[in-house]
């Protein structure tokens, strides 16, 4: 495995970072009645996706780093949920349109997240 100077030079956290700013920007469409419910919840769990990468980064081995790797895959279903198939666009707060470019952002990390688990485990 190549030696990564930090959590920053990861496509990975790269490409969380920007599925967070989207979904901040998407979220400022919601309801002021939402800012303390759905909101809270899904800028929360997008947050957490690049936080835990960059947290398992810093950790001291392969098996501590993978363990938040997969925090930072539970937190992308849970965004995934709340943003693209459940709630919002069934609540009619953001259109599939509005969200189709979170949500290819949304697969692509995870299909990322999960192939850098895998090499972990080489």
């Amino acid at each position: 495995m190549d030696k990564i100077a930090s959590h920053r030079d990861l496509l990975v956290w790269q490409k969380a970072m920007d599925l967070t700013v989207l979904v901040y920007r998407l979220s400022q469409r919601f309801p002021a009645n939402e800012m303390y419910r759905l909101v809270a919840q899904m800028t929360r769990s997008a947050a957490s996706v690049p936080a835990n990468i960059a947290e398992g980064n810093a950790r001291g081995s392969k098996r501590d780093y993978s363990h938040f790797l997969s925090i930072a895959k539970g937190s992308l279903m849970e965004t995934e949920t709340y943003l693209m198939l459940m709630l919002s666009i069934r609540l009619n707060y953001v259109s599939e349109v509005e969200a189709q470019p979170a949500l290819s952002l949304l697969l692509e990390i995870s299909k990322m997240l999960t192939a850098l688990r895998s090499r972990l485990a080489e």
